[in-house]
């Protein structure tokens, strides 16, 4: 790499920058300073010449984020690749440079930190995704990959001013939906409140500015009286021989933004804005403590919470209660010993400090510091592929809010706000999620998408025969419960999908006169091989769940193999071939794709006409989505028919279907008392059930609309419901609903 002379000031601001920082390197030793005195000189040599928007040397970037992560007193690689974060990125160093000049350990931090600018996605939103998924999978390896981002994320917000204005909007949201709530995750509080209020100023520059001004205001207002709090619970705490460190704290500006925000409240009305935190020697001292301060103040009902007994998933234990003050202003107050302060302000990166001056690789247990959820990202990725959908499932856990919930047998757990008793079911283990069939939420029995409380016991029950429901995607909350039922709903999809290829192929090698597929053995596999790569699949099996999915015509795949075989010397059997020419106009014929309601995932049921045994059938394959089924009166089926019609293919109903089928109805009524019940319960006389109601909006005209959607086993019990229906009283007309012309 060329050494081209710069301006001496230039060289004189990273020299000061990196002196700065090695005045915090003094936890470490001397080889180890070292080490990130030859990173830097590295770092300093590869950003040669580049300026950031400031005008400053860059190279005082990757020293400040080194200087954020000194704070943290994290090891020397962590020190190093803070220093060559962006060396791959912007320099054009390789991973396997960084490998030779400081071993793989460095280069592996330091590429899970690197975004994949280099290569080439289909749209912005899916290279970002990537991006995310490579850091977030290196840091469910080794955490210090997520501390090093933060830092780097936290030096670009608090410079952020220099940047061009048009950048703010993007980088401040994606701070704001992305790193704040990770380090939030990660228990690193003083950086998610920091990381908020920049990124609040930077989005919102006005309201920020009038916000501030107002706290400031306050602030001198009640000076006075926090100042009286403080010297009043010192003194409490004192008689009671409890040696306590007390410090007031103030809410951030984006918390009060947010509370204003939500509750509708104007500044005034946002009585919180102020904080005790009492730091003790011990937990009993903090209960003590607790009991001593709800003599001196009135608590606030409903606003106490022991995060000591039941700690948060990100391992932050405290007391927290609202007592209500001098002047009638409501205080919360924290109470912790100082080991759980330091958790509670560094979160993971506690673990470097409590280790500050030790050596050795010892490593704190992931449940100590609460990050199983960073294993978690692991679980998550083995059942998902595809970037864009990974981020979907993990940004769904990087909430703020839990419920704590227990096993039967005792065990806590913690859950996101809103989570239900099949997301508590995947969090025991994937076997009981994909088994569960009912439960019991405090001895009681309730659905499976129950939303679960503070404090519920619940008992999962299951069957060894049941699967995961493709309806629980509708309301799971946990990206672990979500990935769970995809991936096995894709794998179940796969193989039916392929069963449906076969019989695809079948029919379409018979009208083509041949009456047995292609065989596996041996002798045909190089037959296989020029088929599989006219079709450009890999496998046999995956050829056929192309055909079954629609993205692989099976006409075409049979005319190919004809002509494979013909070169070989087989030809088509004649009355085979005859036979085929003058069945194909019937809609049943030895081909036909039999449906008996229990083909789950691979055929689908148009929501436009709702075919139900009985009526006409018409097959679509369509493209990725499999065999879609319609009547053949469905306008929609027309319209496709007239446009694709190579995409049709015979279907026929079973004899004795084994499920009852969706079908909606139109039933007018006279309005009045009592008409809904009348028409429910004639419903429920002919044995028909309700999956779905509405009703027009407008409830006060005479006539009145009920649109159901109901379950019948066939045409000739849709006939009986509506009969029944036409003769229950207020009944004026009832009606199958199917998809106009």
């Amino acid at each position: 790499m060329p050494i081209v002379e710069r301006p001496m000031a230039a060289a004189n601001a990273a020299a000061a920058s990196f002196a700065a920082l090695e005045a915090k390197l003094d936890y470490l030793d001397a080889a180890d300073i070292d080490l990130v005195r030859r990173a830097y000189r590295f770092a300093d040599t590869a950003h040669l010449g580049q300026m950031r928007h400031s005008g400053e040397p860059y190279i005082t970037h990757p020293i400040a984020v080194a200087a954020q992560v000194a704070e943290w007193k994290l090891d020397p690689h962590a020190l190093m690749a803070a220093l060559l974060h962006d060396a791959m990125e912007d320099c054009g160093v390789t991973k396997a440079d960084l490998v030779e000049q400081f071993g793989a350990p460095v280069a592996e931090l330091v590429d899970g930190l690197t975004k994949l600018d280099k290569l080439q996605f289909s749209t912005r939103e899916e290279g970002q995704a990537e991006s995310f998924r490579k850091m977030l999978l290196a840091m469910a390896r080794d955490v210090r990959v997520i501390l090093v981002k933060l830092a780097d994320r936290l030096h670009n917000m608090r410079t952020m001013g220099d940047m061009p204005r048009p950048k703010w909007g993007r980088i401040s949201t994606e701070t704001l939906d992305i790193y704040a709530p990770i380090a939030h995750r990660l228990g690193l509080n003083e950086t998610y409140r920091e990381l908020q209020d920049l990124a609040f100023r930077h989005l919102q520059p006005w309201r920020y500015s009038v916000l501030a001004k107002a706290v400031h205001k306050a602030r001198q207002r009640r000076r006075d009286l926090i100042q009286k709090v403080q010297h009043d619970v010192t003194a409490a705490l004192a008689d009671a021989g409890l040696n306590a460190h007390i410090v007031g704290r103030e809410k951030t500006l984006y918390s009060i933004y947010r509370k204003m925000d939500e509750k509708h409240l104007s500044f005034a009305q946002v009585n919180d804005l102020y904080g005790v935190r009492v730091i003790l020697p011990n937990i009993i001292s903090c209960y003590t403590a607790l009991g001593m301060l709800h003599q001196l103040y009135k608590p606030v009902p409903g606003r106490f919470k022991d995060y000591i007994a039941i700690p948060k998933i990100n391992g932050y234990q405290s007391l927290h209660t609202t007592l209500v003050g001098p002047a009638s202003v409501n205080i919360e107050f924290q109470i912790r010993t100082e080991a759980m302060d330091l958790v509670a302000e560094s979160g993971v990166a506690a673990h470097w400090l409590y280790k500050a001056g030790q050596r050795g690789e010892d490593k704190t247990s992931p449940e100590e510091l609460g990050t199983r959820w960073l294993q978690s990202l692991l679980d998550i990725q083995n059942e998902t592929r595809d970037a864009t959908e990974f981020w979907e499932h993990i940004r769904v856990d990087l909430v703020p809010d839990e419920v704590y919930v227990f096993t039967p047998k005792g065990q806590i757990l913690s859950l996101p706000q809103g989570a239900t008793v099949v997301d508590f079911a995947y969090a025991i283990h994937s076997n009981v999620g994909d088994h569960a069939v009912g439960a019991k939420v405090n001895g009681e029995q309730v659905p499976l998408r129950s939303e679960l409380a503070n404090g519920d016991v619940i008992e999962i029950i299951t069957a060894p025969v049941s699967t995961p429901n493709p309806a629980w995607l509708g309301f799971v909350r946990t990206g672990r419960a979500r990935s769970k039922i995809r991936s096995h709903l894709k794998s179940l999809a796969q193989d039916e999908s392929r069963e449906l290829g076969e019989k695809l192929l079948a029919q379409a090698l018979r009208a083509e006169g041949l009456g047995q597929p292609l065989g596996q053995q041996t002798a045909d596999k190089p037959l296989w091989d020029k088929l599989l790569r006219f079709t450009g699949n890999r496998t046999r099996e995956e050829m056929m769940t192309d055909i079954g999915l629609g993205k692989r015509s099976a006409n075409m795949v049979a005319k190919r193999l004809v002509t494979l075989l013909a070169a070989e010397g087989v030809k088509p059997d004649a009355l085979l071939l005859t036979h085929a020419r003058y069945t194909a106009h019937e809609n049943l014929s030895q081909g036909a794709v039999i449906l008996d309601g229990a083909e789950n995932i691979s055929v689908k049921y148009a929501t436009c006409c709702r075919p139900i045994p009985g009526d006409g059938v018409l097959g679509y394959l369509g493209r990725g989505e499999g065999l879609v089924v319609h009547t053949d009166e469905c306008a929609v089926a027309r319209r496709l028919q007239h446009k694709d019609a190579e995409r049709f293919i015979t279907v026929a109903w079973a004899d004795e279907p084994v499920r009852a089928f969706e079908v909606g109805i139109v039933v007018t009524v006279v309005n009045g008392k009592g008409v809904l019940a009348r028409v429910a319960a004639a419903l429920a006389a002919a044995e028909a059930d309700i999956i779905h109601l509405g009703m027009s909006e407008d409830g006060g005209q005479e006539a009145l609309d009920l649109r159901f959607v109901i379950t019948v086993r066939d045409r000739a019990h849709l006939d009986t419901v509506l009969r029944q229906l036409r003769r229950t009283q207020s009944v004026l007309r009832a009606v199958r609903t199917m998809p106009s012309h």
